[in-house]
């Protein structure tokens, strides 16, 4: 099963193996630092647009980080 849980720690590997830190990102993607933090701790998801160009700069595949291979094997 996808959860949200499974979603976050990909995010976050996605965004350790990037090397940029949560500041740099937010910059990028011209929102708060505040809003990268919840997507890693969790409490909040990004927009669909968001998340495409969050993949775009951290070098991520959306698929991936939504758990689509995960799911299709259950």
């Amino acid at each position: 099963m996808i959860t949200q849980k499974k979603i976050q720690q990909k995010l976050i590997d996605y965004l350790k193996h990037s090397g940029m830190t949560q500041t740099e990102l937010a910059h990028r993607l011209g929102v708060s630092s505040g809003t990268v933090s919840h997507y890693v701790i969790g409490d909040k998801m990004p927009e669909l647009d968001t998340l495409a160009n969050l993949c775009a700069i951290i070098d991520a595949d959306a698929n991936d980080i939504l758990c689509v291979d995960e799911y299709k094997k259950n």
